[in-house]
């Protein structure tokens, strides 16, 4: 099975991000984090994305989302 294409962006001292992760983490998916507070790009990539919040999860073959959603990442187990 071919591994998709997960980024989360996510700030620090950011609940629902560090859930985000943890989910992913237990669930044995791997992902790219990429914090908006460190990188002036992917806080500008959150925003061409439509997002005022994070987490946002783009993932291959899912609209992107934000906001802890365990329904949306079990789809990518």
């Amino acid at each position: 099975m071919a591994t998709k294409s997960v980024v989360v962006y996510s700030k620090p001292n950011c609940m629902q991000c560090n859930f985000t992760k943890k989910y992913l983490d237990d669930k044995g998916i791997a992902y790219e984090s990429k914090d908006i507070m460190a990188s002036q790009e992917a806080l500008e990539e959150v925003q061409e994305l439509g997002f005022s919040s994070v987490p946002v999860i783009l993932a291959e073959g899912l609209d992107a989302f934000n906001g802890f959603r365990p329904d949306l990442l079990d789809q990518l187990a």
